[in-house]
């Protein structure tokens, strides 16, 4: 079984290693001074207003997050904290960040070598974003997702936060804000993810949000994540 097994798996790989890599050009337009974290790939890059930052992006790439981290400081080592999207204290980020925090996710080249992507606000809101292909974006039936505007004004009382706005998941710890245990096969929107979805369209407002929120491009395109479009 083995012996049989083994071409297949070279095959795999030998598709993946010739599939493109991706180009992630991550833009600040905000007019203050962001953290922006990216994994698997990339790690972290201090980004003053106007700044942008290339990451390369293999191929076959999955669970993969880029977002901005604000109100940082970190000393010559790399070490340090943020008040928002913190990842364990690191500049150069190995882990997710900490709620609130605007996320843009993908996976590349997955079912019939499509890219899949979304900006979600599962783990709540710090800053505005859009997360759109590069150029033309030929062969991206939907285009991209944007959440231009600035929700953290608007968030409820309960779910404000230093820097922005939580999602209830994060505040609540409750099955039917975060679709887990007994709502695990029967989620459905709250009057929270409502507010969300009212504000990002675009955006995943909580863990089903499926239809109106998952975007794809063919793979080997190349991406534009911008901060306060």
């Amino acid at each position: 079984m083995a012996s049989s097994i083994l071409p297949v798996v070279l095959v795999v790989l030998l598709v993946i290693a010739a599939a493109e890599a991706a180009t992630f050009t991550v833009t600040n337009k905000c007019q203050y001074t962001v953290w922006a974290a990216a994994v698997p790939a990339g790690g972290g890059r201090r980004l003053d207003p106007g700044q942008a930052w290339n990451i390369n992006v293999p191929a076959g790439t999955t669970a993969g997050r880029i977002w901005a981290r604000t109100g940082c400081s970190f000393d010559g080592a790399g070490n340090g904290r943020c008040q928002t999207g913190d990842c364990g204290g690191k500049l150069q980020c190995t882990q997710y960040g900490q709620a609130p925090n605007t996320l843009a996710e993908f996976a590349l080249n997955q079912f019939q070598n499509l890219d899949f992507f979304d900006i979600s606000l599962i783990d709540g809101f710090n800053v505005p974003m859009i997360f759109v292909p590069a150029g033309s974006g030929a062969g991206c039936p939907k285009g991209g997702p944007r959440c231009p505007g600035n929700i953290t004004p608007q968030c409820p009382g309960e779910l404000r936060a230093a820097g922005g706005c939580n999602n209830a998941c994060t505040v609540f710890r409750e099955d039917r804000y975060c679709c887990t245990g007994s709502a695990a096969n029967n989620c459905g929107p709250t009057d929270y993810s409502r507010f969300f979805k009212g504000q990002c369209s675009d955006a995943y407002s909580y863990p089903k949000d499926d239809p109106s929120s998952t975007y794809t491009c063919p793979g080997g395109t190349n991406y534009q994540v911008i901060f306060c479009p």
